[in-house]
């Protein structure tokens, strides 16, 4: 019998589970919107689209694991065509993206393909406490096996992750599923072994459409699993005219001038993740500094 507490049928949602006889916990996330606004400046490859859609879930997946006000950052740096895919988020869910591609990149590339020699970082920074930052090896074929090796060896918890992306009704979508062992000890692999074989089966299509509650009863309609109140999630980049305006400070004045002269005396600062544009012109630029001495 399967037991549900609540439930909203709403995209760009997180949802959080419990298997009460099994000492196992769950989350599942659907990105649309939020998926959709992180390409929607962009013209990249498609495998990097998909990509960056997997790094979106499993970061929104990885916060809502952690128990703190702060930000969490998944990057790649790598010597390949793509050499930076970057995904930011907070405990508020609000998530946000970027990739640098120089190169060709097929849309069927492969991982190793797309990154070269490479590395995944996962940086951690709560409000308060200590700054953490963890680095992955990237030797697995998905973005999800890196990130379960990763739980392994620093938080020595047992997880599986399930990532999906594509497009649904016309629209990109990424969805996924994680589960994880219970932290107090008291979960058994032999239990999340069973449940892994179940949301193994999971389809794409599945995924991106169906509601939680009856995503959940398909996989596990043996198991008793209470659903909590779900969370938004959403693309927020958090760029401005004032932090903008902190980066221009940081350049030589003879190298602002040599830039306003060959932009017809106006500087376009653009955002990389959301595409807006800051315009600084000699005046703006003048009281930017004023403001600072001020300060």
């Amino acid at each position: 019998m399967t037991e549900f507490k609540a439930y909203q049928p709403d995209n760009d949602t997180l949802h959080r589970y419990l298997f009460q006889q099994k000492a196992v916990r769950g989350e599942w996330v659907r990105l649309n919107r939020t998926f959709e606004e992180t390409l929607n400046t962009h013209h990249y490859p498609k495998a990097v689209q998909n990509l960056l859609g997997e790094m979106l879930v499993a970061t929104g997946l990885l916060t809502a694991t952690l128990k703190f006000e702060g930000d969490i950052t998944v990057q790649i740096q790598g010597d390949g065509p793509l050499k930076l895919a970057l995904v930011n988020g907070n405990h508020q869910l609000q998530l946000r993206a970027l990739a640098r591609v120089e190169g060709e990149i097929a849309d069927d590339s492969s991982l190793q393909q797309m990154i070269g020699k490479a590395v995944l970082v996962i940086s951690i920074n709560p409000k308060q406490g200590e700054r953490y930052q963890g680095i992955v090896e990237l030797s697995k074929a998905t973005i999800s096996e890196c990130l379960q090796d990763y739980f392994e060896r620093s938080e020595q918890l047992k997880t599986a992750l399930f990532i999906k992306t594509g497009e649904f009704e016309g629209k990109p979508v990424a969805a996924g599923m994680l589960l994880q062992i219970m932290p107090d000890g008291s979960g058994s692999l032999d239990d999340l072994d069973h449940l892994q074989m179940l949301t193994h089966t999971v389809k794409a299509q599945e995924l991106f459409a169906l509601p939680a509650e009856e995503l959940l009863y398909r996989l596990y309609h043996e198991e008793t699993v209470e659903l909590f109140t779900p969370s938004a999630v959403s693309f927020h980049c958090g760029c401005s005219a004032e932090r903008s305006g902190a980066a221009l400070l940081l350049i030589d004045d003879a190298e602002i001038d040599e830039i306003l002269h060959e932009h017809n005396g106006s500087i376009d600062m653009q955002c990389e993740c959301c595409g807006t544009h800051y315009f600084f012109d000699k005046q703006a630029i003048e009281q930017l500094k004023q403001n600072s001495n001020r300060a």
